[in-house]
């Protein structure tokens, strides 16, 4: 597991997060994640809320920054 603290907080119903948690991917996640005819951005954004054991509109409302650090932990994970 790998915690992002997030430069900048969002708030999604009502909750406020702070940083995200995100637990290592296994295949199932990346299968789960792609089912729906989703393009490759959704699919992703699924794949990570998923990860963080989040609602998919946390993961809207970040910063592009915050996703982008997002993505790197993500790919660390892989490597």
């Amino acid at each position: 597991m790998a915690t992002i603290t997030l430069k900048d907080p969002v708030t999604v119903a009502g909750q406020e997060y702070k940083e995200l948690t995100m637990r290592a991917p296994k295949v199932r996640d990346m299968l789960a994640a792609s089912k729906g005819g989703k393009n490759d951005a959704e699919q992703e954004l699924a794949l990570f809320a998923n990860l963080c054991e989040v609602a998919p509109d946390v993961i809207l409302e970040l910063d592009m920054a915050d996703y982008v650090k997002m993505q790197g932990m993500y790919k660390g994970f892989l490597s």
